[in-house]
């Protein structure tokens, strides 16, 4: 292992102790929450990729839980729909399958839990989980490449937004020729990629 994955391996775990042990993590998790359903508002979206947070990530399946329902009160003709994602353990790819409050679910192969027997649905808006983040829309995950690979190979390519909180912005994160930057970047204090 080079000394740049050494670093960012350390940077990763030295972020995600942080962020479990951020005393007001709650509190930012309601502000990210209100953040999200304002910046939903006039999206044209009806199908929308999101995540089962763990490790203290943020939740964003209350605030797309209500941006289902919203749209079930505006009657819109196409349902909202929302996917979790599922590993191809072959492609080392995502796909994401439906899911909805209170669907059957099964742990994949890394104990994290993903609707079972739903259909493949899928996104044209993708929500991402961030361990940290930087400037130009980049972000650092977990170092197992599914996003990235997901989305050289998603067609059409969804809209690309990165959730995280503050304390996960990394001033001199440095992406490496194979990181795809996200459209867009939102944490507790609003949008802060692209920055207006």
């Amino acid at each position: 292992m080079d000394q740049r994955a050494l670093d960012k391996k350390s940077l990763r775990k030295a972020l995600v102790e942080q962020r479990l042990n951020l005393p007001d993590r709650q509190q930012r998790a309601a502000l990210l929450q209100q953040v999200m359903r304002i910046w939903l508002v006039g999206r044209p979206d009806a199908v929308i990729g999101a995540y089962w947070p763990i490790k203290g990530e943020f939740d964003p399946l209350p605030a797309l839980h209500r941006w289902k329902e919203d749209g079930e009160l505006l009657d819109s003709r196409e349902p909202r729909r929302i996917g979790l994602p599922v590993v191809d353990k072959v492609h080392k790819t995502l796909t994401f399958w439906a899911w909805y409050p209170g669907c059957p679910m099964q742990e994949d192969a890394f104990g994290i839990p993903k609707p079972k027997d739903t259909e493949v649905i899928v996104p044209t808006l993708l929500f991402v989980p961030c361990v940290g983040y930087g400037i130009g829309g980049y972000r650092l995950g977990y170092g197992g490449g599914f996003y990235d690979r997901t989305l050289a190979t998603l067609q059409p390519k969804p809209f690309t937004v990165g959730l995280g909180f503050t304390q996960g912005f990394v001033d001199d994160f440095e992406p490496e020729p194979h990181d795809m930057p996200l459209d867009t970047l939102l944490n507790e204090n609003g949008v802060v990629w692209p920055t207006a």
